[in-house]
């Protein structure tokens, strides 16, 4: 039954996302009228209940461990995936500083200010631990509707890079920390000053996140090494698929088995096979592989939205209005800490320079999402109400951002006047905020890789201007672990594109007696 509901509920939203896209309601965001729908569907059932009709509140529960190993994995994974394009590694070191250092900044000012408020008999009382692990949780960031706007109104894609960058980074980022407080609470840190409490924790997000890292990274590098030897399954695209599918769960299971995060190593695993491992994949396999990904991650997301709206209905709350009032605003507070000192630093090194229209936007831009709220109901605290008290929290700041913070970007970004001259001009009704439909209408040309030598030499490695990384990756790496497609390859790869393309369509056209001349005769 479980399964059952879990299955209607992902069905009745997507008909929902399917009726926003067909009568064009793009200024609504799908996680915004998903989320309505399960607050929606979570009435319902409360009223079923009450009618003693029904009682489904086993099976509309929903489950942490069911989403740190079913949902969110291809979640981060496709967001790594995805990150082949754009400017993503020149704007490395901004996005890992505001990522790492950040969201770090974040959770100890929100974590702080609740521990010494709760010491001041302002709000409830938290200790120490369990106030940096709401202070970790919250940090995380979904701006899901502000990127699509960003996309829409064409605003500086460096702005769109650092806000979509560090999102993705800054997920993982999170769950580390609150992983991290969550081992500081397992221990009894009674006996320890506050220094070494700090060292400690400081040692253990150190290993869990560059050894998670490493292992993700190596494990990417492993699978773009036998993809680039073994060259004859290109020829069977469902052994090539499989493969990608193994390894795109494969660091996961093993960062978690050997006490690391499978989060932060399925993150960097995608970005390394984005840019290694999908160069050597058949054309058909390549557009399976994209495709496949994002449907899996909007079922997921799609899946986890839905169940947040319904959570308002489907677990007893413990609400108080001076804990929530006081949580916003050093919610606001962290994130402004966070982004402009840093942005302000960043600026004596950068060559494009991060404005102070910029700066607010990517301040305002910090909605929180599914994230936190999985992990408030994964945290193991005691006694009950100080768990309930932290997942109410949790919920209302999530629909606050979503709702009032992400409602209010585009006029923002209208008021302030940071959208390209272009997108000034057009009509209101051309701005799509549908991720759905702009990310699964059509394959993106850089997701089909068909350079063959020469082109790759004339393409990249003549190239002057490159610096760094980018050097040291177009002139040795990218070699190394990336085929270059002969002529044969070439003309192999896109002769299975056609042949699987056409088949259908062509027999389709041949009709019941089988010969395509005797149709035409017919027409």
């Amino acid at each position: 039954m479980t399964i059952f509901f879990t299955l209607l509920v992902l069905a009745i939203c997507i008909i929902l996302v399917h009726l926003l896209i067909r009568y064009r309601l793009h200024f609504l965001p799908e996680s915004v009228a998903v989320v309505s729908l399960g607050i929606l569907m979570g009435a319902v059932i409360k009223i079923i209940e009450f009618k003693k009709l029904a009682n489904w509140k086993e099976e509309e529960m929903f489950r942490p461990n069911m989403f740190f190993l079913l949902l969110l994995p291809p979640i981060i994974f496709e967001s790594g995936y995805s990150l082949h394009k754009g400017n993503f590694f020149q704007n490395i070191g901004s996005i890992t500083l505001f990522s790492v250092f950040g969201t770090a900044i974040s959770a100890f000012v929100v974590g702080g200010g609740i521990y010494f408020l709760g010491q001041a008999d302002v709000i409830s009382k938290l200790n120490m631990t369990d106030s940096f692990a709401f202070g970790s949780l919250i940090s995380a960031v979904d701006p899901v509707a502000t990127i699509a706007i960003f996309n829409a109104l064409h605003v500086d894609p460096v702005l769109n890079m650092l806000v979509f960058g560090e999102s993705i980074l800054n997920d993982a980022v999170s769950i580390v920390l609150t992983n991290t407080a969550e081992g500081l609470t397992r221990k009894n840190m009674s006996d320890v000053s506050g220094w070494q409490t700090f060292l400690q924790a400081l040692g253990y997000f150190l290993k869990m996140f560059f050894g998670s890292a490493a292992l993700g990274t190596l494990t990417g590098l492993i699978s773009a090494l036998i993809s680039f030897h073994c060259d004859e399954h290109v020829k069977t695209p469902s052994l090539e698929f499989g493969m990608m599918i193994i390894f795109a769960y494969l660091p996961y299971g093993l960062a978690e088995g050997i006490s690391l995060s499978g989060i932060m190593a399925i993150l960097f695993s995608g970005i390394v096979m984005s840019h290694y491992t999908h160069h050597n994949l058949s054309p058909v396999t390549q557009i399976l592989m994209q495709q496949t990904l994002r449907t899996v991650a909007f079922l997921c997301e799609t899946c986890v939205f839905a169940f947040l709206g319904l959570s308002i209905f489907s677990f007893p709350h413990k609400f108080e209005i001076s804990f929530v009032v006081w949580c916003i605003v050093l919610v606001l507070f962290g994130r402004a800490v966070n982004i402009f000192p840093l942005s302000y630093l960043l600026n004596f090194f950068r060559d494009h320079k991060i404005t102070p229209k910029m700066m607010f936007i990517m301040w305002f831009s910090g909605l929180r999402g599914a994230i936190p709220y999985a992990l408030s109901l994964h945290l193991d605290l005691e006694p009950m109400e100080k768990r309930q008290l932290i997942g109410t929290t949790t919920i209302i700041i999530v629909l606050f951002t979503i709702l009032l913070l992400g409602g209010s970007t585009m006029p923002l970004i209208r008021l302030m006047d940071i959208e390209d001259a272009k997108a000034r001009r057009r009509n209101k009704k051309d701005v799509n905020l549908s991720k759905t439909e702009k990310m699964g209408n059509t394959v993106e040309s850089e997701h089909l890789s068909e350079l063959t030598e020469e082109e790759y030499e004339a393409h990249y490695i003549r190239r002057q201007d490159l610096k760094g990384f980018l050097w040291l990756d177009v002139k040795y790496l990218n070699p190394f672990f990336t085929r270059r497609l002969t002529q044969e390859d070439l003309h192999h790869g896109r002769i299975q594109m056609k042949t699987l393309t056409n088949k259908w369509y062509e027999e389709v056209r041949q009709g019941p007696s089988g010969s395509e001349d005797e149709e035409q005769e017919l027409l």
